[in-house]
């Protein structure tokens, strides 16, 4: 089945709007630089199964709160993170949300993760969102990531075409705003939702991985592919998948439950921060499944009680 028919049958069984979320402000950039020129072939699209479907297309978006441990600065500060997984339809060509039904239209499964922290007087805000077709059978179409906190704010946008086209802004004067392109490769950003997808399609043994944009900008490294040594494990309906990345010092372990919808139990980001070495930690708190894009009046507030947020 093509996309096109997962599209139509998708549409036909849950109505279309699953999400009305805004579009992202449009944003320019003033220098250029290119890097070398490739691309990489569709793989078979993945045939969506009804349990699948029930889930993902009920109109609704699973929301899960995390307590959250952040290392930064050398110390871990106290916050909450949140992953919003939500399936909508995506236009290929400007590489946003549709908002009409269309057989040009890909069908995704959008993540945006969040995290609320404090460092000392002044706090972090972090978003990132990532773009992947359910068909799981090429890299995300869109990954996008912003920081922002007193000293001032950070955006990086990275969109699939015949290269990775990167769109990068920054206070910081060795950053400032660029625009660049590099080979197509595997995004951590977009494993997150290959793992709720198709866990068993996950990559293994050493490859070539674009780390997540918010360690990226945090790190202030560039931004390009790092080798990266991956592995799946499971033990009593829980399993492990790490990501090491010998050249960054870094490790990452997402816990999620073997059987579906695969739901994130939490994860460990471990590297050096200012000089030493620390771990990040997410743990589980509640997961609800709501359409929340209309839940945004106050008699809605209490909604988050039920996230413990």
């Amino acid at each position: 089945m093509n996309t096109t028919k997962i599209a139509i049958a998708i549409f036909a069984l849950c109505g279309f709007a699953t999400s009305s979320c805004s579009d992202a402000d449009k944003t320019a950039t003033t220098t250029t630089s290119l890097a070398m020129i490739g691309s990489t072939p569709k793989k078979p699209e993945k045939q969506l199964s009804e349990t699948f479907r029930k889930y993902w297309y009920d109109g609704t978006a699973e929301i899960s709160s995390y307590t959250l441990e952040q290392a930064r600065y050398a110390e871990i500060h106290s916050g909450n993170a949140v992953l919003i997984y939500v399936t909508e339809d995506f236009l290929p060509k400007i590489q946003v949300k549709a908002d009409q039904q269309s057989a040009e239209n890909i069908p995704v499964l959008k993540l945006n993760s969040t995290k609320k922290f404090l460092t000392g007087i002044y706090p972090y805000s972090v978003m990132q969102s990532a773009f992947y077709p359910v068909a799981d059978n090429q890299h995300a179409l869109k990954v996008t990531s912003s920081m922002q906190e007193w000293c001032g704010h950070v955006y990086t946008q990275l969109n699939n075409k015949d290269q990775f086209e990167v769109v990068s802004h920054s206070y910081f004067q060795g950053e400032a705003d660029q625009e660049f392109r590099i080979n197509k490769t595997i995004l951590e950003n977009e494993l997150w939702t290959k793992i709720r997808i198709d866990p068993n399609n996950l990559p293994t043994g050493t490859q070539q991985t674009i780390p997540a944009l918010e360690y990226v900008r945090m790190k202030h490294i560039a931004l390009k592919p790092y080798e990266a040594r991956m592995s799946l494990t499971s033990t009593d309906n829980v399993s492990t998948y790490e990501i090491t990345y010998p050249e960054l010092k870094r490790a990452l372990k997402i816990r999620f439950t073997q059987d579906f919808p695969h739901k994130i139990l939490g994860w460990e980001e471990s590297f050096i921060s200012f000089g030493k070495p620390l771990t990040t930690k997410a743990t589980l708190k509640k997961t609800i499944k709501t359409a929340y894009w209309g839940q945004h009046s106050n008699k809605d507030l209490k909604l988050r009680d039920s996230l413990q947020l």
